[in-house]
């Protein structure tokens, strides 16, 4: 049984439906992300720390963060991991400055600014 469905509209690019289910024989064990069928949502947000402050204080558990990664080519962005109410892990991450790889990079991976290059 579906008990709730919520739809995320991601500003221009995706959009996602979250399904809460019911089921007698349901496995409620949550998987890390690093166990098989482990996996999480990401969802960009320009500022990372008005973000988690707005989690927050709707009472949504967030975990350690927003992390900055300071080294490598992702430096520069920040994370933040948070369970919604049913358990799913997700995160939020920001780089509004860009990260490191982008200086020399001849393709971007993605633009915040302008997503669909």
């Amino acid at each position: 049984v579906i008990e709730e469905i919520s739809m995320v509209r991601c500003g221009y690019g995706s959009n996602i439906e979250l399904f809460q289910y019911k089921s007698p024989d349901q496995d409620k064990t949550e998987p890390k992300n690093s166990d098989y069928g482990g996996h999480h949502i990401a969802l960009y947000v320009d500022d990372i720390e008005k973000a988690a402050e707005y989690l927050r204080g709707k009472g949504v558990k967030t975990m350690q963060g927003p992390i900055p990664v300071k080294e490598g080519p992702a430096a520069g962005q920040s994370i933040l991991y948070f369970l919604t109410p049913w358990g799913l892990q997700m995160e939020l991450i920001s780089y509004p400055k860009g990260m490191a790889y982008e200086k020399d990079a001849k393709t971007l991976l993605w633009s915040t600014t302008e997503p669909t290059k």
